[in-house]
């Protein structure tokens, strides 16, 4: 599990990994990798997808937790004969991403697109606003 923020708030979190953990045998299921970027006014998730259809990804948030999960298959020519695999980097199955979010932002307003291969997710920080406060002297 990435957790971006949360310094202190371990204990709250240590539940779903135990979950996750024993739920999840690490040899079946893989991670993907995200960049996260904060701007004054939101949060992005960017994580490059390749070899996917957008119904072949599935996006939840729960919690502060925002999951990235999906199955990635191997293409034909990997099962062809004769074919000797030299090299794997690639990772092929499925695969889950967990990111534990600041509770700063407006979850609501979520939204997510994809394009070439890029999933991006928005998530608008939420708006507070600032005033002055006098100060009032007690004789």
């Amino acid at each position: 599990m990435f957790k971006i923020f949360g310094v202190g708030e371990e204990e709250k979190y240590k539940e779903l990994d135990d979950v996750m953990n024993d739920s999840i045998n690490e040899n079946d299921i893989g991670q993907i990798a995200v960049d996260i970027l904060e701007t004054p006014y939101e949060f992005l998730v960017i994580a490059p997808i390749a070899g996917l259809n957008l119904e072949d990804i599935n996006l939840s948030f729960n919690d502060s937790v925002l999951t990235i999960s999906g199955h990635r298959d191997k293409p034909d020519v990997y099962s062809g004969l004769n074919v000797i695999n030299r090299n794997s980097e690639c990772f092929w199955g499925k695969f889950l991403r967990n990111i534990i979010l600041p509770d700063n932002l407006d979850f609501d307003g979520i939204k997510a697109s994809m394009e070439n291969n890029m999933l991006v997710v928005t998530i608008p920080k939420l708006k507070f606003s600032t005033h002055n406060i006098r100060i009032d002297k007690i004789d």
